[in-house]
């Protein structure tokens, strides 16, 4: 099913003719693309909408942990520009229709032959479906400059594929009333793929020294990968887990305290915490006796390894020595470096 290899995950993606920027909107949440590119000749329409592709506060307040980089650019499809080299997918939704003869005969040779990316997805209107739209008389908007019927758009594919070795599957979208089988889909799609991986010898081939293209919009989104955002959220999630950690203590404290108060005959001599401070959940993770919390006077204090040991801290950290560097600096710690440290007091003042 030609479907089943786009949906494979493409790092990197370029929208030719992207217009109001909604399919590069609809592709920032694939958490597998790490980049996004849009080019449409109308500066006017991509301006429209293209706040839509910047980052949210919700992505500072919670970085991804892919990168994700979106770049806009003002542009013909007919020019060659070094910046839309080196893409998985590249897209073309709705948009040969709107090309003059010139820019369609140039059209191949600069995403097949100069971007050459492993996919190509082309949609364009079936010219057959177009009497059953009320109305229009010749194309469905006045900018299209053609509209092709199946055989011509499959004749066009085929040649392009056959011309730039690729292969090349057909689809569509918008099923024909019941009886009306025969005109096919609203609009047809050909989804090329590549045959061959492509060399390094052609990926170098003809490319231009200068880019012709203009960079309207740029965003970089917040990512674990940069050592800042990984750092702060890994600070957040270390101060959470303490905390978490800490309450369960002194609330296991107290009630000891408690029974040591009401009931004489139970009093021991010294209360040392133990795992049985925690609930069943974190039990489960401190182990080792090194490894418990424990209060002395009025400071609790959370050793990093147990605070390590918590799924969230050690996905973010990978390893304890990069956990120790992070906070470095950041995280009230003991004199030895191996444990978090509060105030036992605040808690109580909080209560």
């Amino acid at each position: 099913m030609p479907g089943e290899a786009v949906t494979c995950a493409r790092r990197e993606v370029a929208d030719l003719g992207c217009a109001d920027c909604t399919l590069l909107w609809m592709l920032k949440f694939c958490s597998c693309i790490e980049v996004l590119a849009g080019l449409d000749i109308c500066t006017s329409v991509m301006k429209e909408k293209m706040h839509r592709l910047s980052p949210l506060p919700v992505d500072y307040l919670q970085p991804a942990e892919r990168s994700l980089t979106v770049t806009l650019h003002h542009g013909s499809v007919a020019h060659k520009d070094p910046c839309m080299l080196g893409f998985d997918l590249v897209t073309c939704i709705e948009l040969i229709e709107h090309l003059d003869e010139s820019e369609l005969k140039k059209f191949p040779e600069v995403v097949f032959g100069f971007m050459a990316p492993s996919i190509v997805v082309i949609s364009t209107p079936n010219s057959e479906f177009n009497p059953l739209f009320p109305g229009v008389t010749l194309f469905r908007h006045p900018d299209h400059k053609f509209e092709w019927n199946r055989v011509q758009f499959q004749s066009w594919a085929l040649e392009t594929a056959r011309r730039y070795d690729y292969s090349v599957e057909f689809t569509g979208v918008g099923h024909p009333p019941t009886g009306m089988e025969n005109v096919g889909f609203c609009t047809q799609i050909g989804v090329f793929v590549r045959k061959h991986p492509q060399t390094s010898e052609s990926a170098q081939s003809e490319k231009p020294t200068e880019g012709v293209y203009k960079t309207v919009f740029k965003a970089v989104y917040p990512s674990l990968k940069d050592e800042k955002y990984l750092q702060n959220a890994v600070i957040s999630e270390v101060i959470f887990t303490a905390q978490v950690i800490k309450r369960s203590l002194l609330d296991r404290v107290m009630s000891e305290h408690e029974e040591y108060n009401h009931d004489p005959t139970e009093r021991k001599s010294k209360f040392q915490p133990s795992m049985n401070c925690f609930s069943d959940d974190l039990g489960k993770l401190v182990v080792e006796k090194s490894m418990e919390p424990f209060v002395n006077g009025n400071v609790v204090y959370i050793p990093l390894t147990t605070i390590f040991s918590f799924p969230k801290v050690n996905q973010l950290c990978g390893t304890f020595e990069k956990l120790c560097k992070l906070i470095a600096g950041k995280v009230t710690l003991s004199s030895d470096g191996s444990a978090v440290m509060f105030n036992a007091e605040h808690e109580n003042e909080e209560n």
